[in-house]
């Protein structure tokens, strides 16, 4: 019961496969670019009525076509892997940062990124039904600064108000 959540919350760190619209100008593109390569995470799993679970992640980041960067990541959990893959982009109409994803937990979704320090960051929140039916809210905020990425993610069980948490730091391990 505990994993499915997580599950769900995994998902919505890496964003996905579905079109963004883009036309990026050279800063946005560099931004952007400037996350291509391997990456690797580790995080504990806190909160609910088990001891914490220690969990890694990896994702590769790639240029994608016109002025976009893809995105595929694994995460692996002590009984399952968890699967994504994602878009982000930059609109010229909205002035913002889009990124879309879907994963083999059956999820998908996007956010709206917005420029901020020298960096992006993209807020997601989403409520979602588990596999008994029970409500869950889910939130995830990815930090894209100074060349870095870091992922917190929660979700809150609406029955029960057990709430879990984790944090994944990632470190470049190769540049694209």
């Amino acid at each position: 019961m505990r994993l499915l959540p997580l599950v769900a919350i995994a998902a919505t760190l890496f964003l996905g496969l579905v079109a963004v619209p883009a036309q990026a100008g050279p800063a946005e593109l560099g931004l952007l670019s400037s996350y291509i390569g391997k990456w690797s995470g580790a995080g504990v799993l806190k909160g609910g009525d088990k001891p914490p679970e220690p969990f890694r992640c990896r994702m590769i980041i790639s240029k994608g076509t016109a002025a976009k960067i893809n995105y595929s990541g694994r995460c692996t959990l002590v009984n399952m892997n968890l699967s994504v893959a994602g878009t982000i982009a930059f609109d010229d109409a909205t002035q913002t940062y889009q990124a879309a994803m879907s994963s083999n937990a059956g999820y998908t979704g996007w956010a709206v990124g917005r420029s901020q320090s020298g960096g992006i960051d993209f807020d997601l929140h989403k409520k979602q039904a588990d596999r008994s039916g029970k409500d869950v809210q889910i939130g995830s905020r990815i930090h894209l600064v100074e060349g870095g990425i870091t992922v917190d993610f929660q979700v809150e069980f609406n029955d029960s108000g057990q709430i879990l948490t984790a944090t994944v730091p990632f470190q470049r391990q190769s540049a694209g």
